[in-house]
């Protein structure tokens, strides 16, 4: 039998519609003596993890040859962040998207692209708007490392100037992504360097390296070691010179909690923590958000809504700046919407989790990033940055990075990820830790034990 929910205002207009003041009312005809007046005496209502959490469980054991009790399933415990992120993605997510209606390969054109599919995309780009505090978002990019590149030449296109200075806080990998992306573009990317006390942008090294070739500043926030930037202190360096501000995103999940990035010209964010899970590289679903006046040079494909002749609403792709449909010399990327079953995904987990729901989820990862963080400390780690943090915060461990893996190994803990390949200045015992909602106090606890 399927399963409907109805909220307290749905009770009551059930109630009303049949004419009775209460749920009560409809056992009068049965005696009181035989109504049950107390609680079934059953197992605390579950969420929908703990009850998959169980069945796991059970499917483990049975697998053991243990089928008399569900055992807590030997899994491992992962502390692994930096730009993949670990995140409850509840089951109506894949029965939505696997319907007949949604379930393709193929990109969709004008012609014969569904009005569902299209409504789903507007929805998409408006809770992306909401989220971000920007004035248009498009149907999505290849993931947040394109749509950092892909927003560096949309700013060397809008200021006519040729380079970008990009923080070195920004996720080493985007940063690769960005100068593969522009080598033969000839925009000259320089890289701005972080304030060892903070961990977040030297503003003071920032305003010195701003010209007038720079066409943006790029900035990552909460950035790669986890702090928070002043994403308006850098908007006013920037703009103060003419360049534009770029922030990349890129644990979304932070926006539940932490202050959109609404001084920024363009936000490049990386939505995989909405609903996507981790896989081996992907797919990842990234975003581009700019204020409207940007709008003709926005990369890849946006859909608008309207009404038809008889004043129906409707949708359709309002704009779509590739090759096949301008001037090739007029088009501003070759991106196109091919991963609109997973933006459909982020769609699904923000329905379903809402605005308070995205509050509530970001200060339980916030809580329990802090509770990490103590659980570090005693095992004599140290905060390698003061400025404010999300779920993700470096520390220095006496041991190296590699040793201290390595020892929690042993007892099924994947620990932080090692920062001296990208940063040997932080010394080899640097690592990045995060904690999420399925992490777990008894997996925090035990890092304390194993190390």
């Amino acid at each position: 039998m399927r399963y409907l929910p109805k909220s307290p205002a749905d009770r009551v207009e059930m109630l009303d519609a049949i004419g009775v003041p209460n749920v009560d009312s409809l056992f009068e005809s049965v005696p009181a003596e035989y109504r049950l007046t107390r609680d079934l005496n059953i197992p605390r209502q579950h969420s929908e993890s703990e009850v998959l959490d169980r069945f796991k469980a059970f499917a483990a054991n049975i697998a053991s040859g243990e089928i008399a009790e569900a055992k807590p399933a030997k899994q491992y415990a992962s502390f692994l962040g930096a730009g993949a992120y670990r995140h409850y993605r509840p089951v109506v997510i894949d029965s939505l998207v696997q319907r007949g209606e949604f379930l393709t390969s193929y990109t969709p054109y004008q012609p014969e692209i569904a009005q569902g599919t299209l409504q789903a995309t507007f929805e998409f780009q408006t809770m992306i708007c909401e989220l971000t505090g920007m004035e248009i978002a498009n149907a999505s990019m290849y993931d947040g490392s394109t749509g950092c590149a892909e927003a560096v030449m949309m700013a060397v296109r809008i200021t006519g100037r040729s380079s970008a200075i990009v923080a070195r806080t920004v996720h080493p990998e985007y940063r690769e992504v960005l100068r593969t992306t522009v080598q033969h573009q000839g925009i000259p990317v320089s890289e701005v360097e972080y304030m060892r006390e903070s961990g977040a942008v030297d503003l003071a090294a920032l305003d010195a390296a701003i010209n007038d070739d720079t066409a943006c500043v790029l900035i990552q926030s909460p950035n790669f070691f986890g702090t928070i930037e002043d994403v308006k202190a850098i908007a006013e360096i920037a703009h103060k010179k003419g360049a534009l501000l770029i922030v990349s995103i890129a644990e979304a999940l932070s926006l539940g909690i932490v202050q959109p990035p609404v001084d920024a010209d363009i936000v490049s964010l990386e939505a995989q923590s909405f609903g996507v899970a981790v896989g081996f590289g992907g797919p990842y679903c990234g975003v581009l958000a700019c204020k409207e006046k940007f709008l003709r040079q926005m990369p890849g494909r946006l859909c608008g809504e309207t009404k038809d002749v008889n004043g129906k609403r409707g949708f359709v792709l309002t704009l779509s700046t590739r090759e096949q449909h301008i001037r090739r010399e007029k088009a501003t990327s070759n991106i196109c919407t091919n991963q609109a079953l997973v933006s459909l995904m982020v769609t699904v987990y923000l329905t379903v989790y809402g605005k308070q729901g995205l509050r509530d989820l970001a200060e339980q990862n916030l809580a329990k990033a802090a509770y990490l963080h103590s659980a570090l400390e005693k095992a004599g780690a140290k905060k390698l940055f003061t400025g404010p943090s999300f779920n993700e915060f470096a520390v220095s461990l006496p041991a190296s990075a590699e040793a201290t893996n390595a020892k929690l190994l042993d007892s099924q803990i994947i620990g932080g990820l090692s920062l001296s390949q990208w940063y040997p200045e932080l010394g080899e015992g640097a690592s990045l830790w995060c904690a999420t909602e399925l992490t777990t106090k008894a997996q925090m606890d035990a890092v304390t034990e194993a190390l």
